[in-house]
């Protein structure tokens, strides 16, 4: 295409008109989305005693193990009883059911 014919192109004027029913599709998304409630806001006045209290044992848990720490051994024959207890409970597939939980939920929520 040459310039000549990209200004002739250009220069002209066409009146751009919406399909019919495009305002009125458009305005009914309108209506829907301010016809919906606000989210529930997360009620937070109630989860910070629940946190305050995880947030605290947790760091005793940490001190607790950080000052026994030097005096701590690992004996195998108790990592092979660990092991075996989670064996025993069927730990993975426990663990396999709830990986493929997590992501059947990430996934369906992929598109919103």
């Amino acid at each position: 295409m040459s310039d000549e014919e990209l200004d002739r192109a250009l220069s002209q004027e066409h009146e751009i008109v919406p399909s019919s029913g495009f305002a009125g599709h458009v305005m009914d998304a309108v209506r829907r989305e301010t016809s919906t409630p606000p989210p529930i806001p997360f009620p937070w006045k109630w989860a910070a005693p629940g946190l305050a209290t995880a947030v605290a044992l947790l760091s005793a848990f940490v001190l607790t193990a950080k000052n026994a720490a030097p005096s701590m051994t690992i004996d195998p024959s108790m990592v092979a009883t660990l092991v075996q207890g989670a064996n025993h409970v069927g730990f993975a597939w426990i663990g396999l059911s709830l990986l493929l939980a997590f992501a059947s939920v990430k996934l369906s929520r992929v598109g919103h």
